[in-house]
């Protein structure tokens, strides 16, 4: 994503909107020569997002979402939520990314990340650290969850398969999984024991196994039924 890692890191934050974001991964897709309809989209917390959004633009094979969210549906929430990622922007901006890493490893989210190894967790540290300053901060701006609009109303419109992958010990993104799950058409969740926010870092294993058990399900469902691809009305019933 823009403003992570090694990306570019543009100076306009409406540059790194969802709506930017979406046009990237199909320009990335077209770029390599893959049909979106040979696609199984995955994204984990802000990515997730980010996914969810792309793939309701058009078809897709499948949807994997870890640990994330279809946004705030309430637009006072959104408003709020934009002031406080402004203001997280801003301190990054002034007191730059290891001040930022400090107080983002102490919030409850990574609670579970204490049970890991100490050179895993030192690892992971080394990596948030390579990111720059100006890119979070208009990251946040541009691709927040208060700068996105909510995707809940929209749920139903995905008739394409969807993963939902939630640590237990996330009660918050488990709870919201679940709610995910009662509005999607073709949803399954699968609830990772011993894991919290970031499956994938904190239960490897467990987190292959069920991308993998998940795509071996697409392939048998495709021997034996044509597919439904992408966003649209549900089918009644």
């Amino acid at each position: 994503m823009l403003g992570h890692g090694h990306s570019d890191a543009p100076a306009d934050p409406a540059r790194y909107a969802i709506e930017r974001a979406s046009d990237d991964i199909l320009a990335a897709l077209a770029a390599l020569g893959i049909a979106s309809s040979d696609a199984v989209l995955l994204g984990y917390s802000m990515g997730g997002r980010i996914a969810l959004h792309t793939a309701l633009t058009g078809p897709f094979h499948a949807l994997v979402l870890e640990s994330a969210s279809p946004g705030l549906a309430d637009a006072r929430e959104r408003a709020l939520r934009r002031e406080s990622d402004e203001c997280l922007a801003a301190s990054i901006e002034r007191d730059g990314v290891p001040a930022l890493v400090d107080v983002w490893e102490r919030l409850p989210l990574w609670e579970s990340h204490r049970a890991l190894p100490a050179e895993r967790r030192a690892a992971l540290r080394a990596q948030r650290l390579q990111n720059r300053a100006d890119g979070l901060a208009n990251s946040l701006r541009g691709a927040g969850t208060g700068a996105q609009p909510s995707l809940w109303d929209r749920l139903p419109e995905l008739r394409l398969p969807v993963l939902l992958l939630a640590g237990a010990l996330d009660t918050k993104f488990r709870r919201i999984a679940e709610q995910m799950a009662e509005r999607l058409p073709d949803a399954l969740l699968r609830v990772v024991p011993g894991a919290g926010h970031a499956v994938h870092f904190e239960r490897p294993g467990a987190f292959d196994a069920a991308i993998l058990d998940f795509v071996a399900s697409l392939e048998r469902r495709a021997a034996t039924s044509p597919p439904t691809f992408g966003a649209g009305p549900a089918p009644p019933g």
